[in-house]
């Protein structure tokens, strides 16, 4: 069916400007033939265009329709993303105020050992420089008292010398001789 019309249009669409530039016996049908010539090519466009026109226009709408909803869901992805990223960096705020608040609490904690370490070090050299003055101080002390006891020593000697005459030295030889011999002697008997 569809060939027998194609032909009769063809055959109208050829007659058509030919009759049209034929002559001027009809006075005002000059655009008739034109305008019939217009109408005839429009439906046969709307004939043969139209299915593959609306097939185009629908696939098209289709697919606007699928990218407006792909568009839809990288939005809301985006904005979940966005939100997301908003919660992390206000936590990323919080953490950053705690690190602060820990790092603060580290620091004086350190600085109260490193203190109290000072303080025990102090301590530690006071008592060592306490005990190294005692120390010294015994050394002068046996030192004094040995230099005293040489001294009084020589003093005594030379007060013995100067006083002491030949008849004491004799007397205190025979008093020391009487001593070791009773002293040997009781201690032989102590033996036996």
């Amino acid at each position: 069916m569809r060939v027998p019309i194609l032909v009769v249009l063809a055959v109208c669409l050829t007659a058509v400007p030919s009759l049209a530039a034929g002559g001027g016996e009809e006075g005002g049908s000059g655009l008739f033939f034109p305008i019939l010539n217009f109408v005839l090519l429009i439906a046969v466009l709307i004939y043969f265009v139209r299915q593959p026109a609306q097939a185009y226009f629908s696939d098209r709408r289709d697919r606007i329709a699928d990218e407006l909803r792909t568009a839809a869901q990288l939005k809301k992805d985006a904005e979940e993303r966005y939100a997301k990223w908003q919660r992390r960096l206000a936590d990323l705020e919080t953490e950053l105020e705690s690190i602060r608040e820990t790092s603060l609490e580290r620091a004086a904690t350190e600085r109260e050992h490193i203190l109290a370490d000072a303080r025990a070090t102090a301590d530690r050299i006071r008592r060592d420089a306490s005990t190294a003055i005692e120390q010294e101080l015994r050394r002068a002390r046996n030192r004094l008292r040995e230099e005293a006891s040489d001294l009084a020593v020589e003093l005594a000697e030379g007060i013995l010398r100067e006083q002491v005459t030949t008849t004491d030295r004799d007397r205190l030889l025979d008093e020391f001789i009487a001593r070791v011999e009773s002293s040997a002697a009781d201690e032989s008997g102590a033996r036996r």
